[in-house]
């Protein structure tokens, strides 16, 4: 796909959080497909990408971070590589390739690397709460380069509101570490949303292929590579025994593989063409509810009243950008 193609294609990365590494080009039109159809898939996305961040939990307490995330990221991608030629898409230039690893590194290494790196310290459902102000790195990042896209005033109110929400959830009470959230876990899972806000921005520009399913494959090639090599610069190959790997970290691993990574993203693509970016991006705002459901039902994790004013918090600020921004496009400053 062309550079010029990209900007001409609605940039649907600014109203989601934290999907799977994404160049899409939309259709025009829309495919008829039954109720039933578009219920399942929204239950997959909703509730596949929601269970993620405790699958990366499990995963995570016998399989060293990095490597773990790298061999995700290598099998579903080799997967949806082989699967897309397989389709007949054609071969990538080294263009391509180049853009894609780049894109990988910021989406992937730097967005899911810091997200795989804090669940050591941060529970599931707090790290998806505090993912989901991808949003926020958007607008900002809109409103500094050019054309410099001044957000209207509601954009504004959900970025403050978002931000006392971060506040309330990492406050003074934490900074002893005796809190819900340790700050350095915190402070690494913010950076990482910019990072992957960044790589959004870079995947829509980039030139790369237009097979979105093939873009995906290579951008988690590049950026699993990239995960592996710094979890063994960082010596996790030192201590890393297969056999030592428990039956939650392999079926977590198997989970966010093929859920995860093929089946959620499978149905996502699917929604493109079906329903209206606005109604898909949603799931913006349910995910996070899904993972503290779940990290609190099924793992345990504490959800005190502070986390939870703190969740409806952040939550509304994100729906608030996000439908926001989709019934009103921002100004140039």
């Amino acid at each position: 796909m062309s550079v010029g193609t990209h900007r001409s294609t609605r940039f649907v990365a600014d109203l989601l959080t934290s999907p799977p590494p994404i160049s899409i080009h939309l259709n025009d039109g829309r495919r008829h497909a039954s109720r039933a159809q578009i219920i399942a898939a929204f239950a997959s996305i909703y509730l596949v990408w929601g269970s993620t961040y405790l699958a990366i939990r499990y995963a995570v307490q016998t399989i060293p971070p990095f490597i773990m995330g790298g061999l995700r990221f290598v099998v579903s991608g080799a997967l949806l590589y082989v699967w897309a030629r397989f389709r007949g898409a054609p071969r990538p230039t080294r263009l391509h390739w180049r853009n894609a690893v780049i894109a990988g590194g910021f989406l992937l290494l730097g967005g899911n690397g810091a997200v795989v790196w804090a669940e050591q310290f941060v529970p599931s459902g707090l790290t998806a709460l505090l993912v989901s102000i991808l949003p926020f790195w958007l607008v900002i990042i809109e409103w500094v380069r050019p054309p410099r896209l001044r957000p209207h005033g509601a954009v504004l109110f959900g970025l403050i509101l978002g931000f006392i929400g971060i506040i309330v959830l990492v406050g003074p009470s934490n900074l002893g570490g005796r809190g819900d959230v340790r700050p350095l876990g915190a402070l690494v899972l913010i950076l990482g949303s910019l990072s992957w806000a960044i790589g959004s921005f870079w995947s829509r520009d980039a030139e790369l292929p237009e097979s979105g399913l093939l873009t995906t494959g290579m951008e988690m090639l590049g950026g699993g590579v990239l995960l592996l090599i710094v979890g063994a610069l960082s010596g996790e190959l030192s201590h890393f025994n297969i056999r030592r790997i428990s039956g939650a970290s392999a079926a977590g691993l198997v989970y966010l593989i093929t859920f995860g990574s093929l089946i959620g993203f499978t149905s996502y693509i699917w929604l493109l063409d079906k329903v209206s970016p606005a109604r898909l991006g949603t799931y913006a705002y349910v995910n996070p509810i899904v993972a503290v459901v779940l990290g609190w039902a099924i793992a345990g994790e504490r959800l005190s009243v502070r986390t939870g004013v703190a969740a409806a918090i952040v939550i509304c600020a994100v729906a608030l950008i996000t439908t926001a921004r989709s019934s009103a496009p921002p100004q140039t400053a």
